[in-house]
């Protein structure tokens, strides 16, 4: 037992120690939050406001630590709030400010990683160029990405004329990037980095001080650059990705000006930095704003704790478009993400090209397998082919060796073979499988995957080839036949016209959105599979074929893709019609968006069942198409309000969102979002004791200002649909009309089924899609 004279001097020592700990403990599990207060007064000023968010910190940062008393993003254009470093016990304590209208964690957002245009003018069935003429220049998109590489030739100003007056932006250096970078097409550029400006309390004076960190707009992944001439890049001649995809790459509107905003890098975009890109896009004066990023589907956030949505809100609030991916964790349903109702959600679909990379055996017989690859192999050459398992490293299971999992090939065994290895593990994606066997000194991949073999993957010089399973099954029946099996993979070649197209891609995300069944997601698709694109000149020797300069452009697919080409989509109508609203623009793309492919067949997904709209939406944008939707769904700042009532917000937040007086309906419910003013139509719930549910709509006359159209019905066997009235008459342009639809599922089968309903004049036909989960 010890002395109380010795214990006294431990005791010390442990407080002190426990007390060192613990401070340490509360340094380390502080992590960066976003602190929202909801809608900017006009006449607010940024200063005063930083000074009181300082103080705020002030009053929950312990003295002894007011080091942590700092800044990390503040946002003081289209709305209020800040980041800043906090415990979790800090966050719950700001969060219990009367002004605060909520606090979460700053996550990071991942990115959703021309013949495109061509083809989408060609589905519309309408001349382009004489339309085309009509474009406007005077329309600016954001790209919230990772920056741009401003000397692609898709970013040249060449014709254009003077910036719009309205344009507040600016042309941010650092240390590789002038403001002599930024042109006529390319109008504004900014960066952010993880920590872009720490403002802190003052030593003295009477304003905060400001701490600009090293960075520079330019950007080092090509994601950014890629995005951005997708959406609006100019006109360049024999583009083509070292021969492949040879021809005029241009942007969806070639006339707009660009506004690009760094907030990302190849590891993702803090949520707090996206905020802020998106408050100083709407204070800059964009018309639109394109954003190829957003939270994982397993981790989505409510709406007041998404960065992208809050931002968005306040974007349409402004008059401005939002544009989002909806994600690339498709095929499984409830994946969707970037689904709130201000926000344009897309999916992705292929197009009428392909890429195959033809694989000849020992014994004469050849299959097209779908790749991107820059093989030098010929016909003339042969070398042997082996299954992945026969060549697993020791130890090392034979179904590891079989995916080509990381570490399980026997380099000695593999080198200088062809392998075979399949696709059963999805925590292995191709990129990898394909690292796999070019370190075990294989001499190229066959690789037997059904699912992805519809998006063609780059391997760039290494040999490489996709095929699906009943190949795969005659490639192995070959390997086990013969003693010496033995084969060839030569460089991919472009397949044009390829039928059937669009399909939707494998990797787009599906609906119902998780957040909410009663809005229809993702709202429209446009093409995001094997895109050619303006890019960033690869320095890695792999990507470059022998005897090649880099490329200025590469093929991308992702809903990233998808995105731009909306935006691009959206801008081309905003310049014909500079009047229109983000929601009248929306809903002139969904309205017109098409629902059959180039067989004049119904949609399909990639498995080659018809595709659902909560796989395409609305349907695959046809831009041409959108100029004359005849008629037009305007979603308003006040039906979204009311939207935020009914999703279960309280009168305080809502208030505090809007900045206006607004108060929610006594009788606000979740049933009563799907009557929300929108394009299409989602009943989260129909059965039980109440089996027929009524929405109403309201449609505004853009077209001809003598007009009556009538309403045809498609539903699925026994869900009974009616409209009333069927006949809706407009007298004069921006005429308004309001109609109800009844869905009585006393007959109908358990499930979603889907339908339509379409309004047409004999000029006109505006397409309304909806979707009824019958309990």
């Amino acid at each position: 037992m010890l002395s109380s004279a010795m214990a006294k001097p431990l005791q010390f020592v442990f407080l002190i120690f426990a007390s060192l700990s613990a401070c340490a403990i509360s340094k380390q599990t502080t992590e960066p939050y976003v602190v929202y207060m909801g809608s900017k007064p006009q006449d607010g000023d940024h200063e005063t406001q930083q000074a009181a968010h300082l103080q705020m910190l002030s009053s929950v940062i312990p003295s002894e630590e007011k080091e942590r008393v700092s800044l990390m993003q503040s946002y003081h254009h289209a709305f209020k709030g800040f980041s800043a470093m906090l415990t979790e016990k800090e966050a719950a304590l700001l969060s219990g400010f009367d002004e605060v209208v909520s606090v979460f964690p700053d996550r990071i957002l991942q990115l959703h990683t021309t013949r495109s245009w061509d083809f989408l003018d060609a589905e519309s069935g309408i001349g382009s160029q004489r339309l085309r003429r009509k474009a406007s220049s005077d329309v600016i998109i954001g790209i919230i990405d990772t920056g741009v590489w401003p000397e692609s030739p898709s970013f040249n100003d060449a014709g254009m004329g003077r910036i719009p007056s309205r344009w507040k932006g600016i042309c941010m250096e650092g240390s590789d990037f002038k403001k002599s970078n930024c042109n006529r097409k390319l109008i504004g550029a900014r960066y952010y980095t993880s920590q872009p400006e720490s403002i802190r309390p003052p030593s003295n004076g009477s304003h905060a001080i400001k701490v600009d960190a090293f960075g520079s707009p330019r950007d080092s992944v090509g994601h950014g650059t890629h995005t951005s001439s997708t959406a609006a890049g100019s006109m360049v001649p024999n583009a083509s990705y070292y021969g492949l995809a040879q021809g005029v790459a241009k942007g969806g509107s070639p006339s707009s000006r660009l506004a690009v905003y760094k907030a990302c890098s190849l590891g993702g975009c803090a949520g707090s930095t996206v905020m802020k890109a998106i408050d100083d896009a709407i204070d800059d004066g964009v018309d639109m704003i394109s954003i190829s990023i957003g939270m994982s589907s397993v981790f989505q956030s409510d709406f007041l704790s998404d960065p992208i949505a809050i931002g968005a809100f306040h974007a349409h609030q402004r008059g401005v478009l939002v544009i989002c991916s909806g994600g690339n964790d498709g095929p499984d349903p409830y994946t969707v993400v970037n689904s709130a109702p201000w926000i344009l959600t897309v999916a992705a679909s292929s197009i009428d090209r392909n890429f195959q990379s033809t694989i000849v055996l020992g014994n004469g017989n050849m299959f097209k397998g779908t790749a991107i690859n820059f093989s030098n192999l010929n016909r003339s050459e042969s070398y042997p082919l082996v299954f992945g398992g026969a060549v697993a490293a020791e130890s090392t299971p034979i179904s590891e060796a079989s995916n080509c999992y990381p570490g399980s090939l026997d380099a000695d065994k593999a080198a200088g073979k062809i392998i075979v290895c399949v696709d059963t593990d999805p925590t292995v994606t191709r990129r990898i499988k394909k690292l796999v066997a070019e370190g075990a000194r294989a001499k190229g991949l066959i690789l037997v995957d059904e699912a992805e073999r519809g998006v063609p993957f780059d391997s760039g010089s290494f040999p490489f080839s996709e095929v699906e399973n009943d190949v795969g099954v005659q490639i192995l029946k070959y390997i086990n036949s013969t003693k010496k099996p033995s084969a060839v993979i030569l460089s991919a070649e472009e397949v044009k016209v390829f039928k059937p197209a669009p399909v939707v891609a494998y990797f787009s995300a599906r609906g119902p959105g998780g957040l909410t069944e009663a809005i229809l997601k993702p709202d429209v698709m446009a093409p995001g599979v094997s895109i050619i694109a303006a890019s960033i000149p690869s320095s890695d020797s792999g990507d470059v074929p022998v005897g090649k300069k880099p490329s200025n452009f590469v093929i991308r697919s992702g809903t990233s893709m998808a995105c731009p080409h909306v935006a691009g989509a959206g801008a081309f109508v905003k310049s014909a019609h500079p009047r229109w609203s983000p929601s009248m623009i929306r809903s002139a793309l969904m309205t017109t968006a098409i629902i059959t492919n180039n067989l004049g067949k119904p949609l399909t997904s990639n498995s080659g069942a018809i595709a659902s709209f909560h796989d395409m939406g609305a349907g695959e944008i046809s831009p041409l198409r959108a100029l004359s939707p005849g008629l037009v769904f305007e979603t308003t700042t006040e039906d979204y309000l009311h939207f935020l009532c009914y999703y279960g917000y309280k009168n305080q937040a809502i208030r505090s969102i809007s900045g206006t007086s607004f108060s929610c309906p006594p009788n606000a419910s979740p049933d009563l979002i799907s009557n929300l003013n929108y394009p299409s139509t989602s009943i989260a719930k129909l059965g039980g004791k109440q089996t027929a549910r009524t929405v109403s709509r309201t449609v505004t006359n853009v077209g001809p200002p003598n007009s009556t159209y009538s309403a045809t019905v498609e539903a699925p066997s026994g869900l009974i649909v009616k409209v009333s009235p069927e006949r809706l008459v407009f007298t004069k342009r921006w005429m308004k009309a309001t109609y109800q639809v009844t869905f009585d599922a006393k007959a109908a089968s358990k499930g979603y089924g889907y339908g339509s309903i379409t309004w047409s004049d004999g000029a006109h036909s505006v397409h309304t899609v909806f979707a009824v989960n019958v309990m």
